[in-house]
Order: structure tokens, then C-alpha cells, then sequence
């Protein structure tokens, strides 16, 4: 049994990306450590967003990386995370903020056996 995806994405989110898809190219993600608009996850168009070595690919949602600073992921490693959006003006740099809605995150905690597989070796 392979290991559970680390994010994913609601329907309505992968509408939004489709949209904005048609200005801005392909995308990417980032959730955000704190600045701005607290812990919300910030839309660039790819390569808008100097990505480090103190950042880790997630996953992909809707075909767009989607990364977190790897001093956050210590903190978020034990949960899914599920991109999702809401009506409403965030106060960030992300790209879906002028069309009144902004990306957010709901997140669970993995089950034990969830927690298992992702840790086992790569090939186990």
C-alpha cells in the first residue's frame, strides 16, 4: 500500500486554479510560515517564488507544487492538508486575492496507520 498524499484539493480550489490559470500560466504554492495573512497558502505564478533549500516539495494539487518551509513542516508533518477556498479579501501577495477569495487550509491529523506507511523506507 503506498503512502498517503500529503495535501490535496477540493473541487472548488481546482476551479479557482483554472481561472487563474488563464492570466497567470502554470502555478505554484506556498504555504506561508507566518507573514502576511498568517498561515495562509500563497498562489504564484511558477518560478514567481524563489523556492530554497530550506523548502520541501509537499505534493502537487491540480498539477501545481505546492511547498512549505521545512522549520513549519517539523511542525505540520503529522497532517494531511487540504487546499480549499473562501469568499473573502486576504491580505497577501497571492494571486486569487482580486477576484474576492483566498486560498485556505484544512488540515487533520493523519490516522496511526496513515502514519505507518509514511514512514516506512522508500521500497518497503
Amino acid at each position: 500500500m503506498a503512502a498517503p498524499e500529503r495535501v490535496s484539493i477540493t473541487p472548488e480550489a481546482c476551479g479557482l486554479i483554472d481561472e487563474l490559470r488563464k492570466d497567470h500560466g502554470p502555478l505554484m504554492f506556498h504555504q506561508s510560515g507566518g507573514c502576511c495573512d498568517g498561515f495562509a497558502p500563497m498562489c504564484f505564478a511558477d518560478g514567481e517564488f524563489r523556492i530554497g533549500d530550506s523548502d520541501i516539495l509537499l505534493g502537487r494539487v491540480h498539477d501545481c507544487p505546492f511547498y512549505m518551509s521545512k522549520d513549519q513542516y517539523e511542525y505540520w508533518k503529522h497532517t494531511h492538508l487540504t487546499l480549499d477556498i473562501v469568499k473573502g479579501r486576504g491580505s497577501s501577495f497571492s494571486l486569487e486575492i482580486p477576484l474576492g477569495f483566498r486560498f485556505i487550509i484544512h488540515s487533520r491529523l493523519f490516522r496511526e496507520e496513515e502514519m505507518i506507511l509514511i514512514n516506512q523506507p522508500a521500497g518497503s
